[in-house]
Formats: C-alpha cells, sequence, structure tokens
C-alpha cells in the first residue's frame, strides 16, 4: 500500500491494518516512509517505534501551532525565571494533559471552533495581565490560572491528534507518545526563550520591551479571537 503525495506534502497517514485471522497491526506513514508491505506479517510498528512515531508529531505540533507557543512564553514573560514557573508550567502541562487524554478516549469533548477561539482569547487575556502592574489573581496565583487556560489547550492538542488519528489496537500508546512530544516541544520552547533571555540580558535594554512583546502577542491573538469567533457565527 503506497499513499502517493506523502513525500511532498506535510501529511501523515495512520494506516490500519486487520487481518481475517483478528491481527491488527498500525503504521504511521510520513515522508520517505510512504509505504507499507501488507503481505508481511510484521508490517507496522513495533511498540517503541510508534511511541516514537507520536511522540514525533507532538513536538511537531507544539512548534507549528504558534497560538500554544505564544501562551508559554507569556507565561515566562509574566511569572519569570523563579520556582513559580516551574509550578505554572507544572499546572498548565498537568491541565491540557487530562483534557488531551480524555477528549481523545471520548470522556469529554469541546467543538473546535469555540476552543480555538477560547484558545485564541486565553493569550489575550495573558497580555493583558503583562500589560498591567497590578497584583491580579494571574500574577498571585499564575499555577492556578495556568492549569484553567490548560484544560482549553489539551482541547486544542487532542483535535489535532483526532486529525491525525490515533492506532485503534494502541490508542493508549499513540496518546502517551504524542502528548509526551508536546511536553519535549514545550521544554524546547522554555530552553530557547532562557538562551534568547540570557543574550538579551547583556545587551542595552530597550525601554519597555516586555510591553511591547505583550502587545505584540495579545493584538495577534486578539486577531486569531476575532477570525474565529466570526467563522463560528458564519
Amino acid at each position: 500500500l503506497t499513499i502517493a503525495g506523502l513525500r511532498r506534502h506535510p501529511v501523515d497517514v495512520v494506516v490500519r491494518v486487520r487481518w481475517s485471522d483478528a491481527r491488527e497491526r498500525t503504521v504511521v506513514l510520513h515522508g520517505e516512509r510512504d509505504r507499507a508491505v501488507l503481505g508481511d506479517a510484521s508490517v507496522g510498528q513495533s511498540d517503541g517505534e510508534l511511541l516514537a512515531t507520536y511522540l514525533a508529531l507532538g513536538v511537531e505540533h507544539i512548534l507549528v501551532g504558534i497560538d500554544h507557543v505564544l501562551f508559554v512564553l507569556g507565561l515566562v514573560l509574566l511569572v519569570g525565571w523563579r520556582r513559580r514557573l516551574l509550578l505554572a508550567i507544572t499546572g498548565f502541562t498537568l491541565a491540557h494533559s487530562l483534557t488531551l487524554a480524555a477528549s481523545t478516549l471520548g470522556w469529554a469533548a469541546l467543538p473546535q471552533g469555540p476552543g480555538e477561539a477560547c484558545i485564541a482569547l486565553s493569550i489575550v487575556l495573558l497580555a493583558v495581565e503583562l500589560v498591567r502592574e497590578r497584583p491580579t489573581l494571574t500574577r498571585r496565583v499564575p499555577g492556578v490560572v495556568a492549569f484553567a487556560f490548560g484544560l482549553l489547550h489539551g482541547f486544542g492538542f487532542a483535535g489535532a491528534l483526532q486529525e491525525i488519528g490515533v492506532a485503534p489496537d494502541r490508542a493508549w500508546l499513540s496518546l502517551l507518545g504524542f502528548n509526551l512530544g508536546v511536553e519535549a516541544g514545550q521544554l524546547l520552547i522554555i530552553g530557547a526563550a532562557g538562551l534568547v533571555g540570557l543574550v538579551v540580558s547583556r545587551l542595552p535594554q530597550p525601554p519597555r520591551w516586555r510591553l511591547a512583546a505583550a502587545y505584540a502577542g495579545g493584538t495577534v491573538a486578539a486577531a486569531w479571537a476575532i477570525e474565529r469567533s466570526v467563522a463560528l457565527v458564519g
């Protein structure tokens, strides 16, 4: 079985093979790996290969998902490089892991359109908190607020995973790999932000650069929120 065009387009195809004796195997085709030999009893991927495949898909999704990247960077700017950043990121991670699993396994659901609009609004609200200097709830307990917003982002991750598809015979393994990939991508974002911050700290600081970053991110997110809300009404 060959899926034409995978070498030219960033598309992943989940192929499920079922034999007449009830054996099932799943393989994810993408890029140079665009074919599966159906006559081969070993067709498909081992547990380790499938886990690695979905891990890579999770990393790819969060790195190209600019809305998730903006939210994580907003948390870093708001909390700073302190112990509270660890609490905030942990809360965000725990929350989106819960809703990602619940949605993928069919235990909970949020329509994709409203979910994407709410994700954009979460970035707008975070940008507003960055602009304010008052001791708001987000500044006092960022972990709690990050947890609440993380629930929304988890539904967004679940929507992406559902578009890719999961291996029906190994759904938990697919979910675990994708979630670990999301976490790895999140750590890459935070690490890159830390390196950039280290470089910037050694340069002459432009006035109110954090404020400029908050307005830039908030403006983009507001445009997304309006666009996604209009699409819902339309």
